[in-house]
């Protein structure tokens, strides 16, 4: 048997893949296994000068990010509407790369250090929902919704798989050669995620008979067009979908489960320690923690789960374990209670849920898989984090106790569970009526 008979052999018994799927596949994986790898470098980072920037002005970074998000919304918009997908996907990443560089410069010459963590931590809070939206995008644009159901835990396993790389990477060289050359690395990664999507380029062409039946002639998915349209067009397609606006509500409402967690999490590490490369490598051990289980579980069960429970039920898995957590919150208001709190749901949506979600986009047409797409993964989402930032500190403020906050949120939850399966109803019946294109996709 040939070695790449073998491999394909190998990996057919981890994920159900299609010979003519197998090279855009892998290149799908090391694409956000690097892209994920460079972010995990970063995000110790970031949490070290949240901390550095103060705990009381958390909320104001939150609102701060959220307008980047909004100010940006119109020009990404035109930029996709204009420029082929070929180029505008290095184009995105080539930029952030320019940014982590000079970034560099400012840590390593310590320029006005107090204001470079506040722009530091509002940056990186738009590069990582921004670069994972652009991923998930050319993913869906790629995929369709029985491929996704299939290949989406597999290709979530490498983003996980480099989101276990980079905590490694920063939990062991924060304190040897300081976080600002943490910089330098996470640099060099994206670098390679950009070859990676160059490469998944060429590799996408599968025949059609991967989907349906029939003729086994290629096609591939065009690239060399933007999706037309104007800047605002993703904005005004939520508003007017009501399929859209409830995956936009299930993102906010992630966004304010996720939130509150978070600054427990702040709060808990900032008496820890004062050091900052010392906190750096704090929160790198926390991310790999919740690394470890994530990729056991995508590469054993997120597949098999979503094949067989559909996109429903596997986005309301998360918030069932929200609804739990918080109940054992408000029950047990203690250190260990938060941290293994955090650490089972951030498993539970990047090996399981999130995925799921990202399915939901297949069923959409070209420009509503980067437009709309771009609205809720990062204006909602950031929205959702400035919105919910000044809930928790005004509840707080108020005087109430972690516990009352935990309890108020089950009830939350449980109706996050209902809209999840809603919106994997509307799913499937979209995916078996798909809508009409100017574009085949893959």
């Amino acid at each position: 048997m040939e070695p790449m008979s073998g491999f394909r052999l190998a990996l057919s018994r981890v994920v159900d893949v299609r010979p003519a799927e197998v090279r855009a596949l892998l290149w799908s994986f090391a694409y956000f296994f690097c892209l994920l790898a460079a972010y995990y470098v970063l995000r110790p980072v970031r949490d070290e000068m949240g901390l550095a920037g103060g705990i009381k002005n958390l909320p104001w970074l939150f609102t701060a990010t959220f307008v980047v998000m909004l100010a940006v919304m119109p020009l990404f918009g035109a930029v996709v509407a204009r420029v082929p997908r070929q180029r505008f996907i290095p184009l995105v990443y080539h930029f952030f790369t320019a940014n982590i560089l000079i970034f560099w410069l400012l840590l390593t010459f310590k320029v006005a250090m107090l204001d470079t963590a506040r722009v530091f931590f509002v940056w990186i809070s738009v590069f990582n929902l921004f670069a994972v939206s652009v991923f998930w995008s050319f993913m869906a644009d790629l995929y369709q919704s029985e491929q996704g159901k299939r290949l989406f835990g597999f290709i979530a396993a490498g983003g996980s798989a480099g989101a276990l790389l980079g905590p490694l990477i920063a939990a062991g060289l924060a304190e040897p050669i300081g976080r600002a050359n943490l910089l330098l690395i996470a640099a060099l990664l994206l670098e390679m995620a950009v070859l990676c999507a160059m490469r998944l380029e060429s590799a996408a062409v599968l025949p059609k008979s991967v989907i349906k039946g029939g003729s086994t002639s290629a096609q591939t998915m065009p690239s060399d067009s933007g999706v037309g349209g104007s800047g605002i067009a993703g904005l005004m397609m939520v508003l007017r979908s009501p399929y859209l606006a409830g995956i936009a509500l299930w993102v906010a409402l992630l966004s304010l489960a996720g939130t509150f967690l978070y600054f427990q999490q702040a709060n808990i590490v900032a008496a820890l320690s004062d050091d900052p490369n010392r906190r750096t490598a704090i929160f790198a051990r926390i991310d790999l923690a919740v690394s470890l289980v994530t990729i056991i579980v995508q590469f054993t069960v997120t597949g098999k789960i979503i094949r067989r429970f559909g996109a429903g039920p596997a986005t309301a898995f998360l918030p069932l374990v929200f609804a739990a957590g918080f109940l054992a919150l408000a029950l047990t208001p203690m250190l260990w209670v938060v941290i293994a709190f955090q650490a089972t749901q951030r498993a539970a949506n990047f090996a399981i849920s999130n995925p799921a979600r990202e399915l939901l986009f297949t069923a959409l047409d070209r420009a509503e898989k980067y437009k709309a797409k771009y609205v809720i993964d990062n204006v909602v989402f950031r929205g959702g984090d400035a919105a919910s930032g000044w809930l928790f500190h005004v509840l707080r403020g108020l005087g109430m106790e972690l516990g009352a906050i935990a309890l108020a949120t089950v009830p939350v939850a449980l109706a996050w569970v209902a809209l999840a399966l809603a919106l994997g109803r509307g799913h499937e019946r979209r995916a078996n009526n798909p809508p009409s294109s100017t574009t085949p996709e893959l």
